[in-house]
């Protein structure tokens, strides 16, 4: 793969940078390789563009997944290198003096390249960008309001693909039984992207319009919440988007419901109840029967329902403790369901919610977790951007039943 080429010999450009002085025969060859190798990759992509996330390289909207723990990811990350954007027209001398001020960044202890509006200024022609995930203002009052604008607007535009990836993911599971594990890898790397702005995350949370698109838009937010209440706990970034993936996917098994059961305004009847709660179980295998990567996530699609207490569904034969994955997601999905406008009720105010899961903590939810939970929703406020549903057709599925394990008060 030509991307992966192309970081590895930036890489050991960077490397033998720090051994040389500019002028150097061995400084001149290997920069010469990592610009061919850069000719290269713009032969087939005129402007390629990377995030870092930690332990993990994007390449556009795709992982590259031959450098995943890849050390160099972590090193650019951890002098503010978390976008790299390269326009058609770089020459060499732009690379050069890209690459040498990355180089004085690591060789000097706490450097920071500067920010992603500045490093545009950067190249003679400013013909590379790279920096953090956000942007600048002049005041901190004006940063704030224009990095929520453009995520909000970003992540707008990138909702239309993801809800297609999840019908199509929909599909796939009912055609032929399979998951299509990298749709869900790249709608969860999409979403980690948009909620990390320059210096503070923001919560990208889909707001519903019409009831038929209820599971695609719930799915999207449980993983939203459940990626935000994962770093919280300060999680490897690894277990994040883990995490992330299981909130996708735990309600799944709503592909096997009757649509007159999932489409039903009303209450549901012991029978159609029944039904309604076996989807847990039909979630959980047709992910274990997917990809044995994730067994985490069948798992998740299996207990979310069950509560701390033993109570939920579905019905356990012996008494044991679920998941840690599966307490994140069964708190996350209660609050995204009861914020949620339905067919039987009207949506409750977040500090309702986060009333409901103090008072059910130590029964209903895991105690920790429950408290961690409402303090990151606390500390949020005013870093929610509601985006609205994309124009277009509804979700693919349409559940007319709560996100809880038991009844709720009214």
């Amino acid at each position: 793969m030509e991307a992966q080429r192309f970081l590895q010999t930036m890489a050991q450009a960077l490397s033998t940078m720090a051994l040389y002085k500019a002028g150097h025969p061995a400084r001149e060859r290997v920069v010469d390789r990592a610009f061919a190798q850069l000719q290269e990759l713009q032969a087939e992509n005129p402007h390629p563009d990377f995030s870092f996330l930690g332990d993990e390289v994007i390449y556009g909207n795709v992982s590259v997944r031959e450098l995943r723990d890849w050390d160099w990811s972590k090193r650019l990350v951890g002098i503010g290198v978390q976008r790299l954007e390269f326009e058609p027209e770089v020459t060499r001398d732009d690379f050069i003096v890209f690459l040498d001020d990355v180089a004085l960044k690591f060789a000097t202890p706490g450097g920071m390249v500067v920010d992603t509006a500045e490093a545009q200024q950067m190249g003679p022609r400013h013909t590379i960008r790279y920096g953090s995930l956000g942007i600048r203002s002049d005041t901190e009052e004006g940063r704030k309001l224009l990095e929520k604008e453009v995520l909000t607007a970003t992540i707008t535009y990138q909702m239309t693909e993801e809800i297609d990836s999840i019908k199509y993911m929909h599909d796939e599971v009912m055609k032929n039984g399979g998951l299509p594990l990298l749709e869900a890898e790249a709608v969860v790397r999409s979403l980690s992207v948009a909620m990390h702005g320059e210096s503070e995350m923001m919560l990208p949370l889909l707001m519903l319009k019409d009831f038929d698109q209820y599971t695609t838009t719930h799915c999207l937010n449980v993983s939203v919440l459940v990626m935000a209440l994962a770093e919280h706990l300060k999680l490897h970034a690894r277990d994040v988007r883990s995490f992330g993936v299981a909130g996708l996917l735990h309600d799944l098994g709503k592909v096997k419901i009757p649509m007159e059961i999932l489409n039903k305004p009303g209450k549901l009847t012991d029978d159609e109840r029944t039904v309604m709660q076996s989807h847990t179980i039909e979630g959980a295998k047709l992910i274990i029967t997917s990809d044995r990567e994730l067994d985490m996530a069948a798992v998740v699609a299996y207990e979310h329902h069950i509560m701390l207490n033993g109570g939920g569904y579905p019905k356990r034969h012996y008494q044991r403790d679920c998941h840690k994955a599966s307490n994140l997601v069964h708190v996350c999905d209660v609050y995204d369901a009861l914020r949620t406008n339905r067919p039987y009720r009207a949506a409750w105010e977040a500090e309702r919610v986060l009333g409901y899961i103090e008072e059910k903590a130590g029964s209903e939810f895991e105690p920790g977790i429950a408290t961690k939970f409402v303090e990151l929703m606390r500390s949020m406020e005013g870093r929610v951007a509601q985006v609205e549903y994309p124009d277009g057709e509804p979700a693919a599925l349409a559940p007319g039943t709560p996100g809880v394990a038991a009844p709720l008060p009214a």
